[in-house]
């Protein structure tokens, strides 16, 4: 039996990682700027995060929400502190396409309305409704074609306040869009937006799956706007590459028995997890240093050559060139042996590295790219 090819690969197989660097099977050592779409958040191979884990699976590492889990309530009460949400109940899921999907039927639950404003650029995720919201019709199959979806610019004000009625049931909308190229929804839009559902009975959802968990300086980008989204939705970074994702949601929802449901969301290993990751991500300061950090390097990154635009914060970073980068992109894997990311936008570079790499890393990362971009030819 063959896999079933549906991703373009790169020759290299890593097998061991440590920080903010993996070998693969030949033992060569790379940098890794992307931590496997924004996954990886505290390093590879994080002490602490293995310990935890390790002490978790030599306890139990599986059993189903028809029984209490204690460490469920834990994560929950963590995570309303440090997020901010003191107030909000907390769903948890596997993935950022599943958070989606359950943040939707929940709006809808609510409301009883169909109807869906997401934007253009988005990426929401593949699943049924998630992929739906997504701007991407090659990978929207015929079946999940959706007429309640609909598609509005990015930061257009007056073509969201067009949209705007009393059908409309949810406004989803990542803070910072990671596969459409690192664009940043602006704070007026975010607060227009709140607004607008709040007027119309409509709920926020702020997508934080790439975004969130402390990746751009803030724990939710969406809150540095000054406003409160009615649900937000985690994955990603949130176990450090065990698979854990969940929904943070407003008291204004009611919970009943059986509205959603997940065989393997919130399992104990998954909570350890992700109990784990935030051990790490407030004893190292994390979401400060990614601020820090990611300041200091668009600035360096804005002094060098081919450079059109550089945006982002923290550290989701995207380096827009005049150029397409996909030729780049493979001298920095092959050559230099440096991960970094593609998007939508074929000129933009996306960097997405663990919110402890250290500082010397990246200045690693600046020395090589300058020599590249020096030395181009088209």
């Amino acid at each position: 039996m063959s896999l079933f090819q549906v991703y373009p690969l790169y020759d290299i197989e890593p097998v061991k990682g440590l920080g903010e660097y993996l070998w693969d099977k030949n033992g060569v050592q790379y940098l890794d700027l992307y931590g496997g779409h924004a996954v990886i958040s505290i390093g590879h191979t994080h002490p602490h995060y293995l310990k935890k884990i390790t002490e978790q699976i030599n306890k139990i590492g599986f059993y189903s929400n028809s029984i209490h889990i204690g460490s469920q309530e834990k994560l929950a009460e963590r995570l309303s502190k440090i997020s901010g949400c003191e107030e909000y109940n907390l769903f948890l899921c596997n993935s950022g396409a599943e958070a989606n999907e359950n943040a939707l039927k929940l709006a809808s639950f609510a409301n009883g309305r169909k109807k869906i404003i997401a934007f253009k650029g988005a990426f929401h995720g593949r699943t049924s409704l998630a992929v739906a919201c997504t701007d991407n019709p090659s990978i929207i199959a015929p079946i999940n074609e959706n007429e309640n979806i609909v598609f509005l610019p990015l930061n257009d004000l007056q073509a969201l306040e067009n949209e705007m009625n009393e059908e409309v049931c949810a406004v989803i909308i990542e803070g910072i869009q990671g596969v459409g190229g690192i664009q940043l929804a602006n704070f007026e839009f975010l607060r227009k937006i709140k607004e607008l559902c709040t007027r119309f009975g409509a709920y926020m959802i702020a997508d934080s799956v790439q975004c969130g968990y402390g990746r751009t300086g803030n724990f939710f980008y969406h809150d540095l706007s000054g406003i409160k989204a009615d649900i937000y939705t985690m994955a990603k970074g949130m176990g450090n590459g065990f698979p854990i994702a969940g929904i943070l949601i407003s008291p204004v929802f009611k919970a009943k028995n059986g509205m959603l449901g997940t065989t393997f969301g919130g399992n104990h290993l998954a909570c350890e997890a992700a109990l784990a990751v935030l051990d790490v991500i407030e004893q190292e300061n994390l979401i400060e240093n990614a601020e820090n950090l990611g300041n200091w390097l668009m600035q360096e990154l804005k002094t060098l050559p081919h450079v059109k635009e550089i945006r982002g914060k923290g550290l989701m970073i995207g380096i827009e060139l005049d150029f397409p980068i996909a030729t780049l992109r493979d001298k920095l894997i092959y050559e230099h042996k440096m991960f970094t990311g593609n998007s939508s936008n074929k000129n933009t570079l996306r960097l997405l590295p663990a919110l402890n790499i250290a500082k010397s890393s990246l200045v690693q990362f600046l020395e090589v790219l300058r020599n590249e971009l020096k030395n181009y030819k088209a």
